[in-house]
């Protein structure tokens, strides 16, 4: 992975999280993120914010599949990982692992089970 691969910020590492397990449009990316989050909410101008962000930074882009029209509204975008966004996702994972394993090492983490 090249070194100028960028770092996610923490709502653009959670968008690509959810898009990884599936394609999603919008509401269903932020329902499934407050769900990981235990039912803390994302505010709707931040998650377009950044959806807008990473469309135009390569790092995901608009789906042309769509689950079937009896089952949706055809004015939903629908958004897909892109390979520049799984790097940049993966880069910005083994970064957090390094610094989660830090903290471990100096017992910020007492308590936790090593997932």
């Amino acid at each position: 992975m090249p070194k100028d691969t960028p770092s996610l910020k923490p709502l653009a590492l959670e968008i690509v999280l959810v898009l990884l397990e599936r394609e999603r449009h919008g509401y269903s990316i932020a329902r499934a993120i407050e769900q990981r989050r235990n039912g803390v909410r994302i505010e709707a101008g931040s998650l377009y914010r950044t959806l807008r962000t990473m469309l135009r930074d390569g790092l995901i882009d608009e789906s042309d599949q769509r689950p079937d029209p009896e089952l949706d509204d055809e004015r939903r975008r629908y958004f897909k990982v892109t390979a520049a966004g799984r790097d940049a996702a993966t880069a910005t994972a083994r970064r957090l692992g390094t610094l989660v394993d830090k903290a471990r090492e100096l017992d910020l983490l007492k308590g936790e089970s090593n997932r």
